[in-house]
C-alpha cells in the first residue's frame, strides 16, 4: 500500500477498524492520537519472540484451567476513540467474539523490544496500556537482553509497579492467577 492511499484526516477508533479490514494481507497498523501508523516488518527473532512469549502464555492459561485465552499480534486493544494498539501478545479473560478484531478484556499485553521500539514501548505504550481499566500487567520482553520488564497495577489508584526479571526467574500474573517462567517468555 502506498502512503497516499492513507487517509489524510484523523480516524476514530471505529473508523480505523473498518478501514484496516480492507488493507491487503501482511498490511498492518495502529492509530495513534487518530492517525494510522504503520507496524515495522519484523526479523524472524522478533517472530520467534513473540511466538515463545504466546505459547508460554497460553501454556500457563491451560495449566490453571482458566476462563482466559492468548492472542499473537492481530488481535488489537482499544485505548480509547482515537488510539488502537496491537501488542505482540496479549491475554483475554471471559468470553468474547471470535469474528471482533478488540479484545475487549484484555489483562495481559506482551511487547517484544526491538531497537526501534524500545523508547515507544517503555513510554508511550505504558501510558496507552494502563489507560485501559482491565489491563492488569504489561510485559516487555527483550530477548537480546535476557531479560524481562514486568509492569503492573498496583492496587493503589494509578500507581504501576515495575520489576527487572532475568533468567532463572517467574512472574506472577495475578489476575488473572497464573506464573510462567522468564525463559519461557524469551524463548530461551
Amino acid at each position: 500500500m502506498k502512503n497516499e492511499a492513507l487517509p489524510l484526516a484523523p480516524m476514530s477508533a471505529d473508523e480505523f477498524l473498518v478501514w484496516s479490514q480492507a488493507l491487503p494481507e501482511g498490511e498492518r497498523y495502529e492509530l495513534v492520537a487518530g492517525e494510522a501508523v504503520r507496524l515495522q516488518s519484523e526479523r524472524i527473532r522478533h517472530a520467534e519472540a513473540k511466538a515463545s512469549a504466546w505459547l508460554a502464555l497460553r501454556s500457563g492459561i491451560r495449566e490453571r484451567g482458566l476462563d482466559c485465552s492468548a492472542f499473537i499480534d492481530g488481535v488489537s486493544v482499544r485505548i480509547d476513540d482515537h488510539t488502537v494498539r496491537e501488542p505482540d501478545a496479549l491475554v483475554h479473560c471471559g468470553p468474547y467474539d471470535p469474528n471482533s478484531l478488540v479484545a475487549t478484556n484484555p489483562v495481559v499485553v506482551v511487547e517484544i523490544e526491538s531497537p526501534s521500539s524500545a523508547v515507544f514501548d517503555a513510554t508511550h505504550k505504558l501510558a496507552d496500556y494502563f489507560a485501559v481499566s482491565s489491563i492488569s500487567h504489561y510485559l516487555i520482553v527483550s530477548p537480546e537482553q535476557g531479560r524481562l520488564i514486568h509492569h503492573r497495577r498496583s492496587s493503589v489508584e494509578g500507581e504501576i509497579l515495575t520489576r527487572i526479571l532475568g533468567r532463572g526467574e517467574t512472574v506472577d500474573l495475578s489476575p488473572p492467577g497464573f506464573t510462567v517462567s522468564v525463559e519461557a517468555l524469551l524463548g530461551a
